[in-house]
């Protein structure tokens, strides 16, 4: 049986050209990011910010969103946790932002909620080209493992920031700190992987009537 190589050479370079992805570096004096994402990914990450609190929110956000994500910061954790958390969700936004490219053909638009044992979150993503953020976790103490948890709002805002998108995420209720913050990255990831999504219906169409986002 003969193979049809131009077939499969077409069928590679559909393959090659319908994964969305992004590599690149945000350097400045307070922290150093590098970072490469697929979002036709498989759930795999490589993750490392001084943080491991933030770590694993940021491995359980790649596994529920079915993403691919090496992330690497080095960041002045000896003046505060601040810039490192900011700064990794504007870099990790602006992934985002680059990977979708000009987002034609996208839901644009996705929720969840999302339980947690005794916790139940929602989130809200619209990558609409203007950023916004809410955010409620009802977190009162402030640590959670080694995260100071007031920054949670930091990073969802710089996401916001980087991947030009309204992002709202709230805890419904709950008991467990852990689960309250837990809860609330799980259900932005699958919020965020529905308005990642290719819509059929759409085509190439920009999910948009501005004819820009």
């Amino acid at each position: 049986m003969k193979t049809n190589k131009t077939s499969i050479k077409k069928a590679s370079a559909l393959s090659l050209k319908d994964v969305r992805a992004a590599s690149f570096s945000r350097n400045t004096t307070e922290t150093r990011i590098a970072i490469d994402l697929k979002i036709e990914g498989s759930g795999q990450y490589n993750i490392a910010t001084g943080i491991r609190f933030f770590d694993h929110m940021l491995e359980l956000f790649t596994r529920h969103g079915a993403f691919n994500l090496d992330l690497k910061c080095e960041g002045d954790l000896d003046v505060d946790q601040h810039h490192t958390v900011e700064d990794v969700g504007i870099a990790l936004g602006e992934a985002f932002d680059r990977a979708l490219g000009d987002k034609r053909g996208i839901l644009r638009a996705g929720y969840f909620l999302m339980p947690m044992d005794e916790t139940l979150a929602i989130a809200a993503v619209d990558l609409s080209g203007r950023a916004a953020f809410a955010v409620d976790t009802k977190v009162r103490t402030r640590l959670v493992g080694d995260l100071q948890t007031e920054l949670v709002a930091d990073f969802f805002e710089g996401f916001a920031r980087g991947a030009r998108a309204n992002i709202h995420v709230k805890t419904m209720y709950g008991r467990s700190n852990h689960h309250k913050i837990e809860a609330i990255f799980k259900a932005f990831a699958r919020a965020l992987r529905v308005a990642c999504s290719r819509d059929k219906q759409l085509g190439d169409m920009l999910p948009s009537t501005k004819g820009l986002l």
